[in-house]
């Protein structure tokens, strides 16, 4: 037996792109199928994970700090930062599309859906040498992105008054049907029963997400003159696995462009209670911590740092002998930066408690380190660095952390306050002085201090795996979301949005995110097809 569907438009995925792309089109009076492969509480996807930072341009929250952005000065700095390739005429063409229609396709549209924003914009991905966000930029979402899928998921119910909407969970999409030149459909299976699905409709719209849910696939297109680490964690969804990517490509004649570029994560922990296999928290790694390598040395010659390139962090993890780091810290340290992304490990937005928000930003979040010092395996505490390097050692069943060398390093370190801040010569203090002169930053950063500084303890050292997060590349789409394919020709009836299409036109952030790109550009590019759609349809009515 085979089930047989029918509507104006099929959609492939229910990440936060489908679902806002079927929101849209339901509120043109479109029929609309939306089919996922997850269950119906994780409808979603990564989304509803996440934490809900986003880039955004020029916004009254902006003005209300006054920071002195434009769509011009954002332009500029996303395209040095990302090294795009100013030939790549399609992601060229999103980036400018991005920071010119932010604030109006995103901010705009989401405070009138019901969202609201914290009251502060953050400052992250400065660069290294300050060639990255020259302004704050980062907007969070009251609530995480949680609420902002859930309030999105509810629109689109809502929207579906008189049953247009056919939303089908644990199903799989096995292939796209093509008839006549044009893109009519897809075949699948339901998970549950086995039974296979025909859905018919003359738009087809890929909202699948990116390819890192699979290492696989991560791996195969892990970029050449970049090292790879032997192990790492998952922090995408896995689903995100590619495999209709190769189905467009393959047998569409779509392309797959951008595919090595890729936004992945420098510390990440595996989670300690995983919804799949090998999966990965990624930490807001502590910008007072010292970053070091399997032996206990320090990184360098350039400390890490967080909060200026990612990018970079990667890159620096990648090329070390283990496939792991390690963060050497104090209890004043970590419960004054510790953090994880996501909704998941952030109960105080997730849940609107601001008074405990607020209360945890100014005494210290005590209740998740206490947490992770409970949970998780890799989060290792002790009174002593002698102590601690036994602890570190057992963990990676190695005799690796020499105690005199760990001793060495935080010596090292701490000498740069032996006569108050008249020594300190230490690019890590230098960064993250400069990181304290935004008061965001300043209320969530330690002011420099030695890691033996005496009441500061007990010591922690958390071990730390690179994590897989997005994908930066995809399929080539237009200005409207339509796949391209040979001499950039559209695969009739083929549209893509948000991740599975880089973001929009197969990479529109180029080698960095200047990061809180990924939602914002869900949204847009969920939006965008849904009105090339409805104009499409209505032009082809007129005719």
């Amino acid at each position: 037996m085979t089930h047989k569907i029918s509507s104006d438009v099929l959609i492939v995925g229910g990440g936060i792109s489908g679902i806002v792309t079927a929101l849209e089109l339901l509120r043109a009076g479109k029929t609309v199928t939306l089919v996922d492969r997850d269950t119906p509480e994780r409808l979603g996807g990564l989304a509803l994970w996440a934490f809900g930072g986003m880039a955004l341009v020029g916004t009254p929250l902006q003005a209300s700090m006054k920071i002195p952005d434009s769509p011009k000065r954002a332009l500029r700095d996303w395209i040095r930062f990302g090294e795009l390739d100013i030939n790549d005429t399609h992601s060229l063409n999103w980036a400018k599309y991005y920071v010119e229609n932010s604030r109006t396709e995103v901010y705009d549209w989401l405070k009138n859906e019901g969202i609201k924003f914290m009251p502060a914009v953050n400052w992250v991905e400065r660069g290294l040498y300050g060639d990255g966000n020259s302004v704050p930029r980062y907007h969070v979402v009251w609530g995480t992105s949680r609420e902002l899928t859930r309030t999105m998921i509810a629109a689109m119910h809502a929207a579906n008054s008189d049953n247009r909407l056919t939303l089908l969970h644990r199903h799989s999409i096995s292939e796209l049907v093509k008839q006549g030149g044009s893109v009519v459909g897809a075949v699948g299976i339901n998970d549950e029963t086995n039974v296979s699905i025909e859905l018919h409709a003359p738009i087809v719209v890929m909202a699948t997400g990116g390819i890192n849910g699979s290492h696989k696939e991560c791996r195969i297109n892990w970029a050449d003159h970049r090292a790879q680490p032997n192990t790492m964690l998952n922090g995408a969804h896995p689903f995100a696995d590619g495999n209709l990517h190769h189905e467009v490509e393959d047998k569409l004649g779509g392309q797959i462009v951008n595919a090595g570029e890729m936004w992945n994560y420098a510390a990440g922990i595996p989670h300690p209670y995983p919804h799949f296999e090998g999966h990965g928290l990624s930490t807001i790694p502590c910008k007072s911590a010292l970053w070091l390598n399997s032996k206990g040395e320090r990184i360098g010659p350039k400390p890490l740092v967080t909060g200026f390139d990612t990018h970079e962090l990667c890159l620096r993890v990648a090329e070390q002998e283990q496939p792991w780091t390690w963060h050497l810290l104090n209890w004043r340290i970590a419960i004054k930066e510790f953090a994880i992304s996501g909704a998941e490990h952030n109960q105080r937005i997730r849940d609107k408690q601001f008074i405990r928000f607020v209360k945890d930003l100014l005494l210290g979040n005590q209740n998740l380190v206490k947490q992770m010092v409970s949970e998780s395996k890799d989060f290792l505490v002790d009174e002593t660095l002698e102590g601690l390097s036994a602890k570190m050692n057992a963990l990676t069943c190695s005799h690796d952390i020499d105690p005199d060398v760990l001793q060495a390093t935080a010596d090292e370190f701490d000498a740069n306050f032996d006569k108050g801040s008249q020594l300190e010569n230490d690019d890590q203090i230098r960064s993250i002085l400069h990181a304290r002169q935004w008061k965001p930053d300043k209320l969530r950063t330690c002011k420099p201090a030695p890691l033996q500084k005496y009441g500061a303890g007990p010591f922690i050292a958390i071990r730390m795996q690179l994590v897989t997060r997005k994908s930066l590349g995809g399929l080539c789409t237009d200005i409207n979301c339509k796949v391209l394919g040979a001499e950039d020709q559209p695969v009739q009836g083929l549209y893509c949005v948000g991740e599975a299409a880089g973001f929009g036109g197969g990479g529109s952030n180029g080698k960095r995110s200047l990061e809180g790109t990924f939602l914002p550009g869900c949204i847009m590019t969920a939006r965008k097809a849904a009105r090339s759609i409805i104009g499409d349809t209505a032009s082809a009515k007129n005719n």
